[in-house]
C-alpha cells in the first residue's frame, strides 16, 4: 500500500510520517532535539549530519503534509513568512511577478520593501480576473503567486484557469492556501505548482507554534528549495515540527467545525444589517458559484471556511463592538481552536499604506473573525451583546 496515495485524508493525518519508535514501541515519535550526529567516520553516517540539513522530526512533518496536500515533498521552514521569501529566492534580479493585489500585509511588506531592493519586480493584479492577469504577463514574468481565499476580504482566484495560462506561458504557478488548509481546497490536484502554507494557522491550530510549508510534485523545484532550506536556515525546531505532526492528526475535524460554525455565523450577521458582511458561502458573495465549486474537503463536499469579515463603518462602533466581547479575543493570527478578532486595517495589513487599503475596501471599520471550535451558541451569543 502506498500510504501518500492508497489512504483518505483522516488515515493519512494519523500515520503518514508517525511511525512508532523501533527501539522502543513508543506510538507517539520521539522528537530528535538535537544540532549534530555522531558519524561512523569521514562521510559516514546514517543520513543525517546536521540538524539545518536534515532531521528525522522535521522530515516526518513534511512527509505528513506533503501527503495531505497531494504532493510528494514537503519543505518546512521557520514561518509562513519564512516559506514564502525561500519561494522567491530561486530567482534573480530582473525576473518579474505577478502577485494577488490583496494578498497579506507581511507578503506585501516583503516583496515590496525587501525584495524589491534586490531587483525584483511586482504587479499586484485582481486575480479574480484572468484578463487582468494576461495583461500584465511579460518577457521576465516567471510566477504568478496568489491567495484564494485572500486577507481579508476572501476574494477568489480560479485555481483551474489560471493555471492553464500559466502553463501556456510557461510561469510557474504558486497558491497560498493557508486559509483553507489541506483539507478544505487542493491547489496542486487543480494544477498549481508549489502550495504554501503558514502552518501557524490551521495545520498547528493551537496558537501555540510558528511554521510554514512549501509543497510540490515537481522534483527539480523540490531540489532548488531544499538547497535554500539547507542554505539559508530558516527551519522550524524539532520540538515544532511534532507539535504539527500532533495537530494535523485533528485538522480534519477542527477544520469542518470551525466551518460549520462559520457558516451558521455568517447566515446569522447578514441579518443583522451590518454595513458588509463578506463570507464565501453567503449567496451574496459575488463569487459563491467559484467558491462552491473549488473548495471542497477531500470527499468532493463544498466548505468555505472559517474566516468571516464584516464592516462596521464607523471607528467609534468598531471600538464599542470590541470592547464589549468576553469570548472572542483581540489578536493577530487565525485557524486556532479558539475564537479570534482583528482589524485588519490597523494589524495584519499596518504596514500597507492607507491610500491602498482603502482602493481595496479595508476599511478601518473593517473586522475579520477566525471562528475556533467553542459551541456556537456561546459564539453567537458574545456578538450579539457587542453588537
Amino acid at each position: 500500500m502506498n500510504m501518500n496515495k492508497d489512504l483518505r485524508f483522516n488515515t493519512k493525518a494519523v500515520h503518514v510520517g508517525n511511525k512508532a519508535d523501533p527501539s522502543t514501541g513508543a506510538i507517539i515519535p520521539p522528537i530528535y532535539a538535537t544540532s549534530t550526529y555522531k558519524q561512523d567516520g569521514v562521510d559516514k553516517h546514517k543520513g543525517y549530519d546536521y540538524s539545518r540539513a536534515a532531521n528525522p522530526t522535521r522530515e516526518m512533518h513534511e512527509k505528513n503534509i506533503a501527503a495531505l496536500e497531494h504532493g510528494n515533498h514537503g519543505i518546512s521552514f521557520s514561518t509562513g513568512m519564512a516559506a514564502t521569501t525561500a519561494l522567491f529566492q530561486m530567482f534573480n534580479a530582473g525576473d518579474h511577478f505577478i502577485i494577488s493585489r490583496n494578498t497579506y500585509g507581511g507578503t506585501f511588506r516583503v516583496l515590496d520593501e525587501v525584495l524589491k531592493r534586490h531587483g525584483f519586480e511586482f504587479d499586484f493584479v485582481d486575480t479574480r480576473d484572468l484578463s487582468k492577469v494576461e495583461d500584465q504577463i511579460k518577457p521576465n514574468t516567471k510566477m504568478v503567486f496568489i491567495e484564494t481565499p485572500t486577507n481579508p476580504l476572501l476574494e477568489i482566484t480560479d485555481i483551474k484557469s489560471l493555471s492553464k495560462i500559466c502553463k501556456n506561458n510557461y510561469l510557474l504557478f504558486g497558491v497560498d492556501n493557508t486559509f483553507m488548509s489541506p483539507y478544505g481546497q487542493q491547489p496542486l490536484e487543480l494544477g498549481a505548482d508549489v502550495v504554501m502554507h503558514s502552518s501557524t494557522k490551521f495545520i498547528g491550530g493551537h496558537s501555540d507554534l510558528l511554521g510554514g510549508i512549501l509543497i510540490t510534485k515537481d522534483n527539480n523545484l523540490a531540489d532548488q528549495l531544499y538547497f535554500i532550506q539547507k542554505s539559508a536556515g530558516a527551519t522550524p525546531s524539532a520540538f515544532d515540527c511534532w507539535l504539527l505532526l500532533r495537530s494535523a492528526k485533528t485538522l480534519a475535524l477542527r477544520f469542518q467545525r470551525q466551518s460549520d460554525s462559520a457558516f451558521v455565523l455568517a447566515k446569522w450577521l447578514e441579518s443583522k444589517n451590518l454595513n458588509r458582511v463578506i463570507y464565501p458561502g453567503l449567496e451574496s458573495f459575488p463569487q459563491f458559484a467559484l467558491a462552491k465549486q473549488q473548495q471542497r474537503t477531500p470527499d468532493g463536499q463544498s466548505i468555505f471556511g472559517s474566516i468571516i469579515s464584516i464592516d462596521l463603518g464607523s471607528i467609534e462602533y468598531r471600538d464599542s463592538f470590541l470592547s464589549k466581547l468576553k469570548i472572542f479575543s483581540l489578536a493577530e493570527s487565525l485557524g486556532g481552536v479558539e475564537s479570534l478578532i482583528s482589524n485588519p486595517f490597523h494589524m495584519t495589513h499596518g504596514s500597507i499604506s492607507d491610500d491602498r487599503k482603502l482602493s481595496m475596501s479595508i476599511t478601518e471599520g473593517l473586522i475579520r473573525i477566525s471562528v475556533g471550535i467553542e459551541d456556537i451558541i456561546d459564539l453567537r451569543n458574545d456578538l450579539e451583546q457587542a453588537l
